[in-house]
């Protein structure tokens, strides 16, 4: 029986501020996870919400807390990156908001799947069980040239190599299965002063290669651009540089103007600005906010308007 523990979301005052634009809208909740943010919605708007979840358990989860709701919920135990598709599936066209909560979230750290280092688990790391790569099998298969860049590129973490080193030195022995034996291994390179940093570095980069976060990310931000409303808003909440990266250069591209060189008198490139940004600087939680829910200490918030409507 799944336990029935409601997670805090994540700066959801400034969600609502920046996201409800009608009463009487359609949000799209891409990552609801807990259920969270999309529970503040409901109750504070007479809306519908549409989640998606790649995760059955989290659909599951989602579904229980807010059946209350009735047909003002509609969870798809999809892959936010196919929402353009998926609502098509379902008859819906436009939408008014678009809400994304990066990152692993509360409910997968708390039912296992090797997302923490907290836990000794098996090296699984798939959101979406129907995946076929695992971290596990990447730790025992992969190269350690491929597994130092995954670390590097996706962790940002620096001892990379000597991390990715110790991996294979460690794999010549014996297969590589849980999270506390690559615990083990990396405590053979990190120092005590920053232990936690690394580890958590290490698994970051192991789940964005596993889910494919960034490319899933930035499939969904290019295709939402034609299923927002005129006057719609996308709301994006990242927890490390590179989705915030992303985030950040989507809304500047949307929100140029003509790019054509500076010599040419007259525009022929035909680029129109169709986002309107809301947050110059990004979002971030009260110190009230993190000392109640650390979980929330590296978001950062971005938001933007649609405000051009292709024909």
């Amino acid at each position: 029986m799944m336990e029935k523990v409601f997670h805090i979301p994540v700066m959801v005052d400034e969600v609502m501020k920046f996201l409800i634009t009608r009463d009487d809208g359609i949000y799209v909740d891409g990552t609801i996870g807990g259920g969270g943010h999309s529970e503040e919605i409901l109750k504070r708007t007479n809306a519908k919400v549409i989640g998606f979840d790649i995760d059955p358990e989290a659909v599951k989860f989602a579904s229980e807390r807010l059946k209350s709701f009735g047909e003002r919920i509609l969870i798809l135990n999809k892959n936010y990156a196919s929402v353009k598709e998926s609502l098509k599936e379902i008859g819906v066209e436009k939408i008014t908001g678009f809400l994304l909560d990066l990152g692993v979230s509360s409910f997968q750290l708390d039912h296992g799947g090797g997302f923490s280092f907290r836990f000794d688990d098996k090296l699984d790391m798939r959101m979406d069980r129907g995946y076929e790569l695992t971290a596990e099998y990447i730790l025992n298969n992969y190269s350690e040239r491929e597994i130092s860049d995954i670390i590097f590129r996706f962790g940002e973490e620096p001892r990379a190599r000597a991390i990715a080193r110790e991996i294979v030195r460690y794999r010549q022995r014996k297969r590589i299965e849980t999270t506390g034996e690559l615990v083990k291994i990396i405590d053979k390179v990190a120092s005590k002063k920053y232990r936690l940093k690394v580890l958590a570095r290490v698994f970051q980069g192991l789940r964005i290669a596993v889910n494919k976060e960034l490319d899933n990310l930035k499939i969904a931000l290019d295709s939402v651009i034609d299923i927002i409303e005129r006057g719609g808003r996308i709301v994006v909440i990242s927890y490390h540089s590179l989705e915030d990266r992303i985030v950040k250069a989507f809304f500047k591209s949307n929100e140029r103007r003509c790019i054509c060189p500076p010599d040419v008198s007259e525009c022929r490139c035909g680029k129109v600005q169709v986002i309107k940004i809301l947050t110059k600087k990004p979002v971030v939680p009260s110190e009230r906010e993190i000392s109640s829910n650390p979980r929330a200490r590296s978001a950062k918030l971005r938001a933007g308007e649609k405000i051009f409507e292709f024909s």
